[in-house]
C-alpha cells in the first residue's frame, strides 16, 4: 500500500470533535504534513464510541460491532502501523442469535452468506436458504456498483445516479425507488428472515418500509467480510487511534467546546472555543452534527442552501440503553443477540410518528462479548441492552421529553421485564444497572434529540439530503455520522479519507 503521501505546504487544521470521523481525519492529515489541533468539548476523545465501567464490568456504549475492518486497517497502515500491532481483532463467530416470538430462533455466523443461508434454512425450512443467498448475491452485485459512486465520492447527487445507468440492469439491480421491505418481500417468503433483514434499517436509524432496498449491502458487507470484535470493547479503537494521532503531532485541547467559526467573506478564518481562545485555521473539519454547525457555530446568512437542505431531512432514530451487570452465565447466549417482537411494524409506527411515544414492545438487542477483560470474572456478564427509540425533543415534533420525572427508569424496568416475558428472565441475576436515554446520548455527544447515526435514510431521496464532506464555505469540511456518506465505524471512517483527499 501507499505510504503517508506529504504536502508541500502544510496547512493548519482545526478539527472540531474528536469522535471517529475526527480522529481519523486528523490522523490522515498530519500524516500529508499538516498542522493539526482537534477541539473537544468533553473530557475524552471518541465520540459515541464510548465505554461504561463499574466494578469490572465493562460496557461499550456506543457501537458494539465492527464491520469492513479494511477501512481501519488502511487507515493505520498509511498512517504509521498497521492496525493488529496495535489492537487485537477478533472475529466473531457465531455471533447473532435471533429469537422470534413464536419460539423459534436461528444462529448466524459471523461471516459466510453460504453458511448463513444453511442456518436460515435449517432453522426456517422452506426455500430460505436458496432465497437469502440469491438476495445476498443481489446485496453483492449493489455494493460493487454503488461503492465507489456513492460512498467514497466526495458529493454524491442526482448526477451520480445517472452515471450508474450505464445499463438498464445496473439501475434494475439497485432498484432506486424500492425500500429494503420491498427487496425482502420480493426474495424471502419467510418473514422471520424478513424481520433479520428489516433489522438492517435500523443501522442506519431507518424505517425498513422506507429506506432503500441497497441497504441490503449492509447484510452482505457484515457477512462477507465478518463481524468483528476488539479485546477490551470497541472503544479501544478510539484509544488507539488517538494514540496515532499524538505520534503524528496532533494536538488536542480536551474540555474545550467550539462555540464559533469565523468567517471572512467565504473562507474560514479561526474556531472560537467557550473560554475564549481563538484558534486561527487555515481548514476546519467539523466532526459536530451538521445542525450543531450550521445552526450555532456558523453566522447566519451563509451556507443557505445547505440549511435548507437540513430541513428536509429526517433524524434517525434514538436509541434507549440498559447496562446490566449480571451474576452467572446465560445458557445459549450469543455475543449479539436480538429477540423480536410480535407486531415489528408498531415499533416504527411509535417512533416515527409525529407524536411519537416509547414503544411498548419493541425489538431488543443485548450485545454480551465473551471477554474476560470486560467482565469482573468468569462467573458474571455485561450486558449491553439497546432498544429503539424515537429522540428526545422539548414537544417538538418527532420528538419526545425522556427527562420528564421518571419516565426513563420506568422505561428501564420495562425493558428488562419484557425479557423476563419473552423467555430470558435475568432479574434475579442483576448486581449493577444503569440506563442512557436519548436525552444522556445528546447531553454527551450533541447529537440533536439522541440521534444515533444523524440522519435517516428514509425516503430515496435521503443519500442526496445528507450534507457533503466539503461545504460551500471554503476551508470548511465534514465528516461524522451526520455527513456523507453516513453513520457507522466503516462510513465515518470513509467519509474522513474523502476529506482528506479533497485537501491538498
Amino acid at each position: 500500500m501507499e505510504g503517508p503521501r506529504t504536502v508541500t505546504a502544510p496547512r493548519t487544521i482545526v478539527v472540531i470533535g474528536a469522535g471517529m470521523g475526527g480522529l481519523a481525519a486528523a490522523a490522515r492529515l498530519a500524516a500529508q504534513g499538516h498542522h493539526v489541533t482537534v477541539i473537544e468539548r468533553s473530557a475524552h476523545t471518541g465520540g459515541k464510541l464510548h465505554a461504561a465501567r463499574h466494578e469490572g464490568f465493562v460496557f461499550d456504549t456506543g457501537p458494539s460491532l465492527l464491520t469492513l475492518p479494511a477501512v481501519y486497517r488502511d487507515l493505520f497502515i498509511k498512517t504509521g502501523t498497521p492496525l493488529e500491532q496495535c489492537l487485537d481483532l477478533v472475529p466473531v463467530d457465531p455471533a447473532f442469535g435471533y429469537h422470534f416470538p413464536d419460539g423459534s430462533s436461528v444462529v448466524l455466523p459471523g461471516a459466510g452468506t453460504a453458511a448463513a443461508a444453511d442456518a436460515m434454512q435449517q432453522s426456517f425450512g422452506g426455500q430460505t436458504g436458496a432465497q437469502w443467498q440469491r438476495l445476498m448475491e443481489r446485496a453483492g452485485h449493489m455494493w460493487s456498483i454503488t461503492r465507489g459512486p456513492f460512498l467514497q465520492s466526495a458529493r454524491p447527487n442526482w448526477r451520480t445516479m445517472a452515471s450508474l445507468a450505464t445499463s438498464v440492469s445496473d439501475v434494475r439491480t439497485i432498484a432506486p425507488t424500492s425500500t429494503l421491505r420491498d427487496i425482502g418481500k420480493q426474495y424471502l417468503t419467510d418473514n422471520r428472515a424478513r424481520q433479520i433483514l428489516d433489522r438492517y434499517a435500523t443501522y442506519t436509524g431507518s424505517d425498513p418500509r422506507q429506506a432503500p432496498a441497497v441497504l441490503a449491502t449492509i447484510a452482505y458487507v457484515e457477512q462477507t467480510f465478518g463481524a468483528w470484535h476488539i479485546s477490551g470493547g470497541l472503544s479501544t479503537l478510539g484509544q488507539v487511534l488517538t494514540q496515532r494521532c499524538q505520534e503524528l503531532g496532533v494536538a488536542f485541547e480536551l474540555n474545550c467546546a467550539a462555540t464559533a467559526i469565523d468567517v471572512a467573506g467565504d473562507q474560514v478564518r479561526a474556531v472560537t472555543t467557550a473560554d475564549g481562545r481563538r484558534f486561527v485555521a487555515d481548514i476546519v473539519v467539523s466532526n459536530t452534527d451538521a445542525t450543531v454547525l450550521y445552526d450555532q457555530l456558523l453566522p447566519p446568512g451563509i451556507a443557505g442552501k445547505e440549511r435548507r437542505a437540513l430541513t428536509k431531512a429526517q433524524p434517525s432514530l434514538a436509541g434507549f440503553v440498559v447496562l446490566l451487570g449480571l451474576a452467572g452465565r446465560t445458557p445459549g447466549l450469543q455475543h449479539h443477540n436480538v429477540w423480536f417482537p410480535e407486531h415489528y411494524d408498531a415499533e416504527f409506527d411509535s417512533i416515527f410518528a409525529r407524536v411519537p411515544e416509547p414503544v411498548i414492545d419493541p425489538a431488543i438487542y443485548v450485545c454480551a462479548p465473551d471477554d474476560a477483560t470486560m467482565r469482573p470474572d468468569d462467573h458474571h456478564e455485561s450486558w449491553f441492552v439497546l432498544v429503539n427509540a424515537p429522540r428526545h425533543g422539548d414537544g417538538r415534533s418527532g420528538t419526545m421529553d425522556w427527562q420528564a420525572p421518571g419516565i426513563a427508569a420506568h422505561y428501564a424496568q420495562h425493558v428488562v421485564d419484557l425479557l423476563a416475558a419473552r423467555g430470558t428472565d435475568i432479574r434475579d441475576r442483576i448486581v449493577w444497572q444503569h440506563h442512557l436515554s436519548p436525552a444522556d446520548l445528546q447531553e454527551r455527544t450533541l447529537a440533536p434529540g439522541g440521534s444515533i447515526y444523524g440522519w435517516s435514510s428514509n425516503g430515496a431521496r435521503a443519500a442526496f439530503r445528507r450534507p457533503a464532506n466539503q461545504s460551500a464555505i471554503r476551508g470548511l469540511f465534514l465528516v461524522g455520522g451526520s455527513a456523507h456518506p453516513g453513520g457507522g465505524l466503516p462510513l465515518v471512517a470513509m467519509g474522513a479519507e474523502t476529506v482528506a483527499g479533497l485537501i491538498h
